[in-house]
């Protein structure tokens, strides 16, 4: 799902701007489809820990990111996803450099949807998460 926007769903800008916290670190929407999204990430030094590699912190703000960005394909005008349990595990430790993220809806109920995200570096995994999201009304 690289590329342009392949659709948008309801607050998702059709520029590729995620806005928000996630916008400003400089994430964008590289692609989205029906409950999938895919970010795209450069790490730079000010994304860095103090051991030199990617903030744990970072990570996470992609994958609620992306993952929140898969929901609102799926969802109507009137809701809002709404993180409410976030999991991530760390595979290996980031650097400089591009990132992927792919964010995909796995279980969608009426008032809770289940997700899932990767993040790769170089063809190489980089973190597993896991979320639920609480659809809130506007």
């Amino acid at each position: 799902m690289t590329g342009g926007l392949t659709g948008t769903g309801p607050g998702m800008a059709d520029d590729g701007d995620v806005g928000g916290f996630a916008g400003g670190l400089g994430a964008r929407l590289a692609g989205s489809d029906e409950g999938a999204a895919t970010l795209a990430f450069e790490v730079r030094d000010e994304h860095l820990n103090p051991a030199g590699t990617l903030h744990g912190g970072v990570v996470a703000t992609l994958v609620d990111t992306a993952m929140g960005q898969a929901v609102r394909t799926t969802t109507d005008d009137g809701e809002v996803p709404a993180t409410s349990q976030l999991t991530v595990t760390y595979l290996r430790p980031g650097k400089p450099g591009r990132l992927e993220v792919r964010g995909r809806v796995r279980t969608r109920g009426e008032h809770l949807t289940i997700c899932e995200a990767d993040v790769e570096q170089d063809g190489r995994a980089v973190a597993h998460a896991v979320a639920t999201f609480a659809l809130l009304d506007r």
